[in-house]
């Protein structure tokens, strides 16, 4: 299961039903529609998202559940599906102030300017975590047979296929990142989405090491 800490749910742990939605976030001054990553502190990240969204910002930090073990316990932990990385909507204006927040160390650059990140991307993470489907990181993934979920809850969600025994998860990818994650998916609802030129059969799909990309239609 995944959770989320953002601009309706600053933790996984507290059901708060606190709201601040896009049409409230617009009339904040300096509002935009772009997302930006933040690079943060090992296992700092939900520190840092409180204190951005205590201080207004727009705030996605997505997460999972895992089970780790001691000698004595097993103890369930909300982890960030992207480590070391947040997101923000926005704000460049106030980019000394997000720098200057305990925990941040930077924010993602693409050359000489802060880098976007695509809403077609977020969009998609947002979809998995706000399904019950069992999502966890994945090294990342750059290149194999694109398909496309046809039904249920990630419909229209794209990626790359990948089977590991009698499993299948679709892997999606923030490219700016170099970082992916994978859901698990039932291959009866996927479809290969075709490239002009390049005809892929559905069967292909069951191929060991398949991934696809993030998007959603």
């Amino acid at each position: 299961m995944v959770g989320v800490i953002d601009i309706c749910k600053l933790s996984s742990e507290e059901k708060t039903d606190e709201r601040f939605d896009l049409g409230e976030a617009a009339r904040f001054r300096g509002f935009s529609p772009f997302w930006y990553a933040v690079y943060t502190r090992h296992q700092h990240e939900k520190v840092t998202a409180r204190l951005l969204a205590y201080k207004g910002f727009e705030v996605f930090l997505p997460l999972y559940n895992s089970a780790h073990r001691w000698k004595d316990r097993t103890k369930k932990l909300s982890l960030p599906l992207f480590p070391c990385y947040l997101f923000l909507r926005g704000g460049l204006e106030r980019q000394f102030e997000i720098l200057n927040t305990p925990g941040v160390y930077s924010m993602v650059r693409s050359g000489d300017r802060t880098a976007v990140i695509p809403e077609l991307e977020i969009q998609a993470v947002r979809r998995v975590i706000e399904t019950s489907a069992k999502a966890e990181p994945h090294p990342f993934l750059e290149c194999g047979d694109r398909v496309r979920v046809r039904s249920g809850p990630l419909t229209g969600v794209e990626g790359i296929l990948l089977r590991k025994r009698d499993l299948f998860r679709l892997v999606l990818t923030v490219d700016l990142l170099h970082r992916s994650i994978a859901v698990e998916v039932d291959v009866d609802d996927v479809e290969s989405v075709r490239k002009p030129g390049i005809p892929t059969e559905l069967r292909k799909i069951s191929s060991i090491g398949t991934e696809y990309r993030l998007g959603v239609a």
